[in-house]
C-alpha cells in the first residue's frame, strides 16, 4: 500500500476533539451499539453529494439509519448475474438481514449527477457518453425517467428530473423479489423524498396524487 498516506492534520484534530468530547460523553451508548449490533428502523438511499446531510435532516442518532449513498440516489433493477452490485447488495442486506421497516429514497436539488445526465441527453457532455465513463453508464439508469418527461419533445427541467430519479429507484426496488414480498406482506414500506438544499425543504411522493408534496 505504498500509495497510502497519513491522515491530514485537520482530520486528526477533528477526530481527537470528537474522541475527547462526543465519544467521552456518550461512551456507554457507543459500547452498547458495539455490543448489541445494529437494529436500524429504516434504510435511506441518498446521493453521495456532500451537501446532503441525512442524519441532520432527521435528527438521527448512530444506529438509527442504515445509509447507502451513490451518484444521484439511484437503484438499479434486480439483476442476479453474479457481477458486482454495491447498491443491490446494500438493499439485500437491509431488507433480508436487518429487516428494516422502511426504505427511503432521498433525492435533492442541484444534483450534479442528474445535471450531467441532463447535459448528456442534450449533447453537452460528450465525456459521459463512452463506456469508459462510470458516471455516464450509471446515470443511464435514469433514462426511463427522462423519456417520461421528454414525451412529446417537451423540455426537461432538472428539478423534475431529480424527482424522476427517486421514482425510477422506487420502481426498480419493486423488481427485487425479496423487496416485493416484504411490501406485499406489509413488513416493509417504500418512500420517496426530495430535499431542497437551499431552502431546507422536504417533499414526499404521494401516490394518490402522483406528485411530490411538501412535508
Amino acid at each position: 500500500m505504498k500509495h497510502a498516506r497519513p491522515l491530514p492534520d485537520y482530520l486528526v484534530n477533528r477526530y481527537q476533539g470528537w474522541k475527547a468530547t462526543g465519544y467521552a460523553n456518550n461512551k456507554a451508548w457507543y459500547r452498547r451499539l458495539a455490543d448489541q449490533g445494529q437494529h436500524p428502523r429504516a434504510m435511506i438511499i441518498s446521493c453521495c453529494d456532500s451537501r446532503v446531510h441525512v442524519t441532520a435532516i432527521f435528527g438521527a442518532d448512530q444506529g438509527e439509519f442504515f445509509i447507502h449513498r451513490n451518484i444521484a440516489n439511484l437503484v438499479p433493477p434486480y439483476k442476479p448475474d453474479g457481477d458486482h452490485h454495491g447498491t443491490s447488495a446494500a438493499v439485500e442486506y437491509a431488507v433480508s438481514v436487518l429487516k428494516v421497516a422502511h426504505v427511503i429514497v432521498l433525492g435533492h436539488s442541484n444534483c450534479g449527477g442528474v445535471q450531467g445526465f441532463h447535459d448528456m441527453c442534450n449533447g453537452h457532455a460528450p465525456e459521459l457518453v463512452g463506456n469508459d465513463s462510470f458516471v455516464g453508464r450509471w446515470m443511464d439508469l435514469l433514462r426511463p425517467g427522462y423519456e417520461r418527461l421528454n414525451a412529446g419533445g417537451q423540455e426537461v427541467d432538472q428539478n423534475d428530473l431529480e424527482r424522476e430519479a427517486v421514482l425510477v429507484s422506487l420502481d426498480n426496488l419493486m423488481t427485487f423479489p425479496f423487496v416485493r414480498k416484504a411490501v406485499e406482506d406489509e413488513m416493509l414500506t417504500l418512500h420517496g423524498l426530495w430535499n431542497d438544499i437551499g431552502e431546507g425543504g422536504l417533499e414526499y411522493y404521494n401516490p394518490a396524487s402522483s406528485s411530490f408534496v411538501e412535508v
